[in-house]
């Protein structure tokens, strides 16, 4: 975990006992001024082994927070001698995190006289960040424990320089973001997007104090500028335009960022054009930032330019990276929905062509050779057509059975789905009424017939004739009533099976004259009905043949051969259907009628693309003729 201990280089020799080079009052301005990480800790490592009795040797170890690597930072031995013996104590404290002391000698077991090793890691609640580990002669057992709390309590100087340090990254960190959400919101709050690429070059360069910024956007093979700082027209500076736009592209090619004159010496960059562009200038200082996907592909880049005296450091590219990272999605996004629709459809052709033509893209190739092979085998071979139409079962007629009188349910010996035989009594109605009628109608033609002979006894010609009238009247009525009483019961026209009816829950009930309270259809003769799209309608000719699947019997197809196409429409969930009537080439004892399910007609033999996009055509033809002049 730790790396090797070269031999001390520390200009400042710590005493142990009796070997005091520097008062304590030094030691400690030293600690409090120190101007650098190597000051304070080698101050700290002098202040801890002068109060660590017999100390003659120590090292401190720091490194990244739990991932390491740690390595020395400060490091002290009597005599400048090599104090890479406390590795294993050093690595024994960072494993166990926590404090270990250990003695060493030539007897086994070891004396009081043989040195003991102590060690301590730097940590934070939960994270590790180092350790620091000495060596001290002459030390009684009875001394160890308060050698042991001198150094926990010197480690907190320590931890405090630790969280000061992450304290000082957080702070740093806020400020990043402040100032890129501040950006964000700057770009975003404009409508158009050269506005909102000029806002972010002038505030780029009004903060970081930059003489010009650029902004760049991919457009073919190339970057081109698309916004200066604190400069609405820029075309004028032609020469000078083409030498950013290069430092653009070369910055784009490399996917890194460039820092002139920073990275001259780096073999591995190519800086032709920032050199160019930096003699232009008289020399300057500039920074390129390519901006990037999430996948690595340039889509634009920003150029930075100050005096020679104000470099750019790695401090400054990373917070514009951060910013960029934020910021830069956003202006393409822009960018691109500020183009024209003959702009993106051409960027978009292009696009494919490119990824289709190009190197690269193995998928896409090989997606548009399977679409070429698709169509063109869609256009060569050929397949039945059939129109899809929803379907219902009727029967061939429907007998209705209706109410003779006015009157009240009495009885209903059946229902919708029962089977019934002609003349089978369904229901009957209640003729209570219609007797008692019938006998007040009796006692009255009794009583006028025996007035009638009366009057022919009398021979009085007048009332036997007014009488004979009324005799007859009353027989018609009987025979009316008699009538009525003999249809009070229903039965079953033919037969067949109940279609509608169900008077079980309404006995007792008033029905009048007329009212249809049973419809019946026969078992064995029905007819298809089919409602078929207008659009399809007419590809559809009486005497062609499909087959039929029920909702009830998904599981069975039936033939079926249309017989008529009626002229009539009916509006169905937006849409305007024409009815096909159609018979059973073929029927089940299972079929009933109102059953409904799915036909399909064949209508003929047609190219394989002209029956997948037949609808498609027919409605982009159709929705051009009705925007031609």
């Amino acid at each position: 975990m730790t790396k090797g201990l070269p031999p001390s280089q520390s200009t400042s020799q710590p005493p142990g006992q009796g070997r005091v080079t520097y008062l304590d009052q030094t030691l400690w301005r030293q600690l409090t001024e120190a101007g650098s990480e190597g000051e304070f800790f080698h101050a700290w490592l002098g202040l801890q082994s002068r109060m660590l009795s017999g100390a003659v040797a120590g090292v401190v170890v720091m490194g990244t927070a739990e991932a390491g690597p740690f390595a020395p930072v400060a490091q002290w031995a009597d005599g400048g001698e090599d104090s890479s013996h406390l590795n294993g104590v050093l690595e024994r404290a960072l494993v166990e995190r926590k404090g270990v002391v250990r003695r060493e000698g030539a007897t086994d077991p070891p004396t009081e006289d043989d040195p003991i090793y102590l060690s301590y890691p730097v940590r934070t609640v939960d994270q590790l960040y180092g350790a620091v580990a000495f060596e001290i002669h002459n030390c009684p057992q009875e001394r160890l424990p308060a050698l042991m709390r001198q150094v926990q309590w010197g480690i907190v100087w320590l931890e405090k320089w630790v969280l000061t340090r992450e304290r000082g990254k957080d702070d740093q960190l806020r400020k990043r973001m402040a100032w890129a959400l501040d950006l964000a919101a700057i770009v975003v709050q404009e409508t158009r997007f050269l506005a909102s690429a000029t806002s972010l070059a002038t505030e780029l360069g009004t903060r970081l104090e930059c003489d010009r910024v650029s902004v760049g956007f991919k457009k073919g093979n190339n970057i081109k500028i698309a916004a200066l700082s604190h400069s609405a027209s820029f075309r004028k500076q032609m020469n000078l335009i083409l030498l950013i736009e290069g430092a653009m592209d070369e910055a784009a090619d490399q996917q890194m960022p460039i820092i002139f004159p920073g990275g001259i010496d780096d073999p591995a960059r190519v800086l032709r054009s920032h050199t160019e562009l930096a003699e232009q200038e008289g020399d300057g200082a500039i920074c390129t930032i390519p901006l990037l996907t999430g996948d690595g592909d340039v889509y634009g880049a920003l150029v930075m330019e100050r005096a020679s005296d104000s470099p750019f450091d790695k401090e400054t590219v990373e917070l514009c990276q951060s910013i960029l990272f934020l910021v830069g999605p956003v202006l393409e996004e822009k960018r691109r929905g500020s183009r024209a629709l003959p702009k993106v459809v051409l960027d978009s052709t292009t696009s494919g062509l490119g990824k289709i033509i190009g190197p690269g893209h193995v998928l896409a190739k090989l997606i548009a050779a399977a679409i070429v092979l698709l169509v063109v085998v869609l256009s060569v071979v050929t397949g039945e057509m059939r129109v899809t139409a929803r379907t219902s079962i009727e029967g061939a007629v429907q007998r209705a059975v209706t109410a003779p009188y006015d009157g009240y349910v009495l009885e209903a010996g059946v229902r919708a789905g029962d089977r019934v035989e002609k003349a089978q009594v369904i229901a009957r109605l209640d003729d209570r009424d219609l007797r008692l009628e019938r006998q007040r109608v009796i006692a009255r033609r009794d009583q006028h017939q025996r007035q009638y002979r009366e009057a022919m006894a009398a021979g009085d010609r007048a009332t036997v004739q007014v009488l004979g009238e009324q005799i007859n009247q009353s027989l018609a009525q009987l025979a009316l009533i008699d009538d009525q009483i003999s249809r009070a019961s229903l039965v079953a026209p033919i037969a067949g099976i109940v279609v509608t009816g169900d008077l079980s829950q309404s006995l007792g009930s008033p029905v009048q004259r007329g009212d249809v309270l049973f419809e019946v259809a026969p078992l064995a003769d029905y007819r298809v009905m089919l409602q078929v799209d207008e659009r399809d309608v007419s590809h559809v000719k009486a005497g062609q043949s499909g087959d039929m699947v029920l909702n009830a019997i998904p599981q069975q197809q039936f033939p079926i051969q249309v017989e008529k196409v009626t002229p009539v429409s009916s509006p169905y969930e937006g849409r305007n259907y024409f009815l096909v009537e159609a018979t059973l080439e073929q029927g089940s004892d299972r079929i009933r009628p109102g059953m409904e399910g799915w036909g399909k007609v064949s209508v003929g033999r047609r190219k394989l693309i002209r029956i997948w996009t037949g609808g498609l055509i027919d409605w982009l033809r159709l929705w051009f003729w009705s925007w031609r002049p």
